[in-house]
C-alpha cells in the first residue's frame, strides 16, 4: 500500500526562526517534538546525517539534513515501513510553512497496523508537534490540536504499565 501523509502549519515567523526549531530535535532544548506527551525522539549521536534512532517502536536513520531548513528520516522499523518522514520549512508570502511529510510503501503486517494504529497516532503526534512550534514562535497556540477518541483509546491500550 502506498502512503503519502502531509501536514502543514503556517506560522507568523521568519524562515530562519521556524527553521531553527528543526535543529533542536532530540536535543536538550527540543522545541519541536512533543516529548512530554509522546515517546521522545532519541539518536545515538547529535542530530546529523547518519544518526540512528527513533521514537517508540518507530526506528529510522537521518538520511538528509540541511540545518534550519530540512531533515529526512529513512525508516528502519517497524518491519513493513519502507520510506521516510521529514520536516521542512518554506517561505510563503507573509508567513513560513512548517511541513511534515511521510511517504512510504507498506507490506506485511504494516498494511494493517499503519491505517488502524500508526496513522491516527502519527497524525495526532504531528499536530501536537506543530502546536509546540507555534507556541515556540508566537508564545501561544491559536487552535490547539485535540486528540480523537480513537487516539485516546489507542494510547490507553498501548501505554506501558506503570
Amino acid at each position: 500500500m502506498a502512503v503519502l501523509n502531509i501536514h502543514q502549519r503556517a506560522l507568523p515567523a521568519s524562515l530562519d526562526e521556524v527553521g531553527r526549531l528543526i535543529d533542536t530535535l532530540a536535543g536538550p532544548t527540543d522545541l519541536l517534538w512533543p516529548h512530554s506527551t509522546w515517546p521522545a525522539m532519541r539518536f545515538d549521536r547529535p542530530l546529523g546525517t547518519g544518526a540512528v534512532g527513533g521514537h517508540g517502536p518507530v526506528r529510522y536513520v537521518v538520511s538528509h539534513y540541511v540545518p534550519g531548513r530540512w531533515i529526512r528520516f529513512a525508516f528502519t522499523g517497524p518491519r513493513g515501513f519502507d520510506g521516510f518522514h521529514e520536516y521542512a520549512v518554506s517561505a510563503e508570502h507573509d508567513h513560513t510553512v512548517l511541513g511534515h511529510t511521510l511517504a512510504m510503501s507498506t507490506h506485511g503486517p504494516a498494511r494493517l497496523t499503519w491505517p488502524l494504529i500508526f496513522r491516527p497516532l502519527h497524525d495526532a503526534l504531528i499536530e501536537d508537534s506543530f502546536d509546540r512550534a507555534e507556541h515556540a514562535v508566537t508564545g501561544a497556540v491559536a487552535r490547539p490540536a485535540r486528540w480523537s477518541g480513537t487516539v485516546r483509546r489507542l494510547r490507553l491500550r498501548l501505554a506501558p504499565p506503570t
